[in-house]
């Protein structure tokens, strides 16, 4: 038999007392539960067709049940569970960490799922109308902020596209910011004041697929901005921390430092993507839901995107541990609505 998605997650919620208590000796009522600092022990049965990712990861994943309790992923986990008991019942997962892999596995994109905006780096920056790369609204200055903890000094120069892939290069300057210390040359790309002046709005999901660093002092980010705020991160990086991902929702406030990027695979590409909701923002890494705040960004929200790599000045996180050159790379940055 089939089920929809409602009578999954209350099937799966009526499992949920004595599926997760047992299997992973927690209390009963969820909400007295806080993940545990080592594991516990899980068994979960491999299933013809799925594969199912190390379970003691997720659960130190700190992103894998938000606060408040995610109903639906609790409801997905105990179904996955019943799945070994009555294999006879079929289900559409949802994105979750539980169900990473399985067929069908695939953000929420919503009705026509349009694609709206769609950057793939496949010609020069200076024929492109959608970004500007010489100055935001983001950075007290335009083109730098030494008041966000950031040694950045904006350049055209510092962005440039070659084989369908923008590279992002910071190098120390010749410039000093106002508060003494010396700035760093890097890029920035911003759809705000662009000839299409682009805005991802409630609703909208972006997607893109980068490469991170790992020099020190390397804080590369995707996120958006408009009117002194509407920011929502869709993931900002250090690589003092090379498994974290940070994804923050500073609208309605929530964040989650996602500790599940094991080094973005063996070759450093990661693909990020933010499903805007007006109740509920959502994050996926390779196309899996690894958080959603609950929060949202509610009805009207809308902002312009910024993609750049920034470096850091020591405060918060190192600065960089010498005068090479810190590179950051992305192959595309797509919209859908």
């Amino acid at each position: 038999m089939s089920i929809s998605r409602a009578a999954r997650t209350l099937a799966g919620l009526a499992a949920v007392p004595t599926l997760l208590a047992t299997s992973l000796a927690l209390p009963a009522r969820a909400a007295d539960w806080t993940p545990p600092s080592v594991p516990a022990p899980v068994t979960i049965p491999q299933l013809p067709g799925i594969t199912v990712p190390d379970v003691s990861k997720v659960i130190k994943t700190p992103g894998w049940l938000p606060n408040p309790v995610d109903a639906e992923q609790l409801a997905d986990f105990a179904l996955f569970k019943a799945l070994s008991v009555f294999p006879q019942l079929s289900v559409s997962p949802l994105c979750t960490p539980w169900w990473a892999g399985r067929d069908g596995c695939k953000p929420s994109l919503g009705v026509g799922s349009t694609p709206v905006f769609d950057e793939e780096f496949d010609k020069p920056l200076s024929q492109s109308k959608d970004w500007v790369a010489t100055t935001t609204s983001s950075y007290r200055y335009g083109n730098h902020n030494p008041d966000d903890s950031k040694l950045d000094w904006i350049s055209p120069q510092a962005v440039q596209v070659a084989d369908g892939v923008a590279t992002f290069t910071a190098r120390p300057g010749n410039r000093w910011l106002e508060n003494g210390e010396r700035a760093w040359t890097t890029g920035l790309l911003t759809t705000e004041g662009s000839p299409k002046g682009f805005m991802v709005r409630t609703g909208d999901y972006v997607e893109a697929r980068v490469k991170l660093p790992t020099g020190l002092g390397a804080w590369p980010a995707l996120w958006t901005w408009k009117d002194g705020g509407n920011e929502i991160d869709s993931f900002e990086y250090h690589p003092d921390n090379p498994a974290i991902l940070e994804l923050s929702n500073r609208v309605l406030p929530a964040y989650d430092y996602w500790s599940g990027l094991s080094a973005a695979g063996d070759d450093g590409w990661v693909t990020i993507g933010t499903k805007y909701g007006q109740n509920s923002v959502e994050w996926y890494v390779d196309g899996v839901r690894v958080y959603k705040d609950l929060k949202g960004v509610g009805p009207g929200w809308s902002a312009y995107l910024i993609l750049n790599l920034s470096v850091s000045d020591g405060r918060y996180h190192p600065g960089p541990d010498g005068t090479g050159p810190i590179r950051f790379q992305a192959d595309y940055v797509r919209v859908y609505r």
